[in-house]
């Protein structure tokens, strides 16, 4: 009788902590977003499909300041911009690194704070959710519940979220237009809106899409997608990359009194 008891016991506990496990899976019936996730490959240096190429701005760095090839991460292949964006690009890039906002240290932006070699942290609650990235402690909250539009054009955007089903999709609107979505120059403007989707495709790994919508710069919405992947490290925390310190000669530099 004893041994049927602790049997029953044993079952017991084995079915609650099933039931505990399960439920940190979903908060409020929706997928458990929270933790470190980044994007690999070469999305950061350019969204569409490109050849290893070398720098010649930085030769002092030989193999290690080149541009690894990649594979397009655009839905398509090529991002279809109205006539003269495509130039516009082009001139970016010829004055890369000193025409990327990022070599400032500004904040990135979205999407491309989504797909930096840098991590990232969803924070995810009852409300709303918290996105915090390491590069410039960057962060923006995606509004959960129905908010006014933002007063203003911000570097991370204004960010509206909604589930479809255990999909969160996010609509990013009022974004600066200096921003670049790539270190190719890549760009948009002040009319971007991003409609990204996070779609967990296992426990550890989201399937992420951003739609770009901007009638001024493309003929035609289009779409990144790339996977994400989990920090899984035990004591993986997220690191912040101040840069704000390694940027200030570049911006200051020309106005230091001579001593």
């Amino acid at each position: 009788m004893i041994k049927i008891v602790q049997k029953v016991s044993i079952v017991f506990l084995i079915f609650i902590f099933s039931v505990s496990v399960k439920s940190q899976e979903r908060i409020g019936g929706k997928p458990n977003l929270n933790g470190m996730w980044q994007a690999l490959g070469t999305a950061h240096w350019d969204l569409e499909a490109h050849s290893a190429e070398e720098l010649e701005q930085i030769w002092q760095l030989g193999a290690l300041g080149g541009i690894p090839a990649g594979q397009s991460y655009v839905v398509g292949g090529t991002i279809p911009y109205l006539p003269g964006g495509q130039e516009k690009q082009q001139e970016n890039k010829a004055g890369w690194p000193s025409t990327d906002p990022m070599i400032s240290c500004y904040l990135p932006g979205i999407p491309r704070a989504t797909y930096m070699p840098f991590p990232f942290q969803i924070i995810q609650g009852d409300s709303d959710i918290l996105f915090s990235y390491a590069f410039a402690k960057s962060n923006r909250n995606v509004h959960m519940s129905p908010v006014d539009e933002a007063p203003i054009d911000m570097w991370m955007g204004w960010s509206r979220g909604n589930w479809d089903g255990d999909t969160l999709i996010v609509e990013v609107t009022s974004n600066d237009d200096r921003t670049w979505l790539d270190r190719a120059g890549n760009h948009h403007s002040y009319m971007m809106k991003v409609t990204e989707r996070y779609t967990p495709i296992g426990a550890n790994h989201i399937q992420y899409e951003a739609t770009i919508e901007d009638p001024l710069t493309y003929s035609e919405p289009w779409t990144i997608r790339l996977p994400l992947y989990r920090y899984m490290d035990a004591n993986a925390e997220l690191l912040e990359y101040n840069c704000v310190e390694f940027s200030e000669e570049l911006l200051y530099g020309e106005f230091e009194k001579e001593n």
